[in-house]
């Protein structure tokens, strides 16, 4: 039989006095070279006046040759090897036309029965290698982060050009309410990739939970990457931190995309890289850092993402390139941060069937959600009704700005001093009692106040997303059973002119709704 490379001739069955299992000659050398390279039948009735003739392989076995019949192996135009018959034992002990018919006929069905095999064993490799590939790439989904939700600063999305893929995105909270995130892209394609990629993303979420610098985070990941990775791989990363209750991301690039920070003005400011990628330059010190940068979002979104976005080709096979993803970002602007990345996606990914030519992972980090200005100011009129909104952490440090924010809001109202006193104080006790018990003092909790002016009453609500409360047992006490607390909700009842819990929206939370009328 040939082998793969077509160059050499092996015998893989022997039958006789004389075992050759394992001969090789090249693939044009001898009578049975002639027979598959000619893909001809032969008949050499005495070798010894045959020039092609091996005589090598008689003095290596032993064996005498007489007369040789051969027949090629072959389907079609595909080669695959010869059989070969030595020393006719019948009659007067040479072959002819006859014998090579047969031998032919054998040959035929022999080819075509020994390229069905190879065809079943390629097949059973190939599911083989595709049911591997389908674990490694679900593995790789399971080391993503879910989605926290519309309302969570933080939102990525993932689309590999093959089962698996290079990129990879991650965040997490720390215990002090921070998110820690990053994206990167491992160089190279296919399962070399993937297991770097799987690799750095462990290192980043293991150690990032007791480093909370990115720049030394990412020169301790490079550290051990250089130490392990084979030559000529690299990773291209973006590390950061980013705090909801100032707005502040501080991240450190390791030759990565520069990320687009995407101010609240519409303006876009590109953040390039200040050190090299991952596995590439070793450090020079065991303290070394890599540089960082400290951007205030101030209600904006900073960007995050990997060359097969800009590199990616529209519907009309032209390169998206930074201007375009600008463009879709800024057309989008209006959308929540995780349909923004989405139309991105449905933009690149080609519905004509073409293969995209490289991963396609984005990152957006939106800060102001989570935040309270230094000083808030009331939202504008809206139509007819006054309206004021704000969303702020639930921090006890936070309530002196909620009560400025509430103060402001109840002036444009209409409001007079005294009904703003009872509410600034109802909506601040009302705030504290979410803090101290619904959230239990934990750090990542969200209040969202919203005031309302309708006809001649104020409107507050106030929704909290923790454990739903027991209404039942939420009530004024006799104000003769003198212990320490219980005493909010009395409160708010006496200078409030109603105080209800309402049904959240999507049955999530506590809705709190307080009324007083302004005159």
């Amino acid at each position: 039989l040939l082998d793969e490379s077509g160059e050499m001739l092996e015998c893989t069955a022997c039958v006789g006095p004389t075992e050759i299992v394992g001969l090789k000659l090249g693939s044009s050398e001898g009578i049975v070279g002639r027979s598959v390279q000619e893909n001809t039948g032969e008949i050499v009735r005495d070798v010894s006046k045959d020039p092609n003739f091996k005589t090598e392989v008689d003095a290596e076995s032993g064996f005498t040759t007489r007369s040789i019949l051969c027949a090629p192996l072959s389907v079609k135009d595909e080669r695959i090897g010869a059989i070969e018959l030595v020393n006719k034992t019948s009659g007067d002990g040479l072959f002819d036309d006859n014998d090579l018919f047969f031998l032919q006929s054998l040959a035929s069905s022999a080819a075509l029965a020994i390229l069905n095999a190879r065809m079943a064993e390629a097949l059973v490799e190939q599911e083989r290698v595709k049911r591997e590939l389908e674990l490694a790439a679900e593995i790789q989904r399971s080391l993503l982060p879910d989605e926290k939700g519309e309302e969570y600063p933080v939102h990525g999305v993932n689309c590999p050009a093959r089962t698996v893929s290079g990129d990879f995105y991650d965040y997490f909270p720390l215990p002090d309410g921070r998110i820690y995130f990053n994206l990167g892209d491992v160089s190279g394609k296919g399962m070399n990739a993937a297991l770097l990629m799987a690799k750095t993303a462990s290192l980043f979420r293991c150690l990032g939970k007791t480093i909370h610098d990115p720049g030394r985070l990412l020169s301790l990941i490079n550290d051990e990457i250089c130490e392990t990775v084979t030559r000529g791989m690299f990773v291209t990363m973006v590390g950061g931190v980013f705090d909801p209750a100032t707005g502040i991301a501080r991240i450190s690039n390791a030759g990565h995309e520069p990320p687009l920070h995407h101010d609240a003005d519409g303006n876009f400011i590109a953040l390039p890289a200040e050190a090299p990628p991952l596995g590439i330059v070793s450090p020079t010190s065991p303290n070394e850092t890599f540089p960082e940068v400290e951007i205030d979002l101030a209600g904006g979104t900073l960007y995050i993402f990997t060359d097969g976005v800009t590199e990616g080709h529209l519907q009309d096979g032209s390169e998206l390139a930074i201007e375009g993803l600008k463009g879709l970002l800024t057309d989008d602007a209006a959308m929540p941060p995780a349909e923004r990345l989405a139309v991105v996606v449905k933009r690149l990914v080609r519905d004509d069937g073409v293969a995209l030519r490289d991963d396609i992972t984005l990152l957006a980090i939106t800060g102001g959600a989570l935040r309270v200005p230094a000083d808030p100011v009331p939202s504008p009129i809206v139509g007819s009704d006054n309206r004021f909104e704000l969303r702020f952490p639930a921090r006890a440090e936070r309530l002196k700005h909620v009560r400025e924010a509430v103060h402001g809001a109840a002036v444009q109202v209409g409001c007079g001093e005294r009904v703003i006193h009872d509410i600034v104080l109802a909506v601040d006790e009302a705030c504290q009692n979410i803090i101290r018990h619904a959230y239990a003092d934990t750090p990542d909790g969200e209040i969202i106040l919203e005031i309302l002016g309708e006809d001649d009453n104020i409107v507050v609500l106030l929704r909290d997303f923790a454990a739903p409360v027991d209404t039942t047992r939420i009530g004024p006490r006799d104000l003769t059973d003198l212990r320490p607390g219980g005493l909010g909700t009395h409160f708010m009842r006496m200078v409030m002119d109603g105080v209800e819990f309402l049904p959240p929206p999507g049955g999530r939370g506590n809705l709190l709704r307080m009324v007083k009328r302004i005159g």
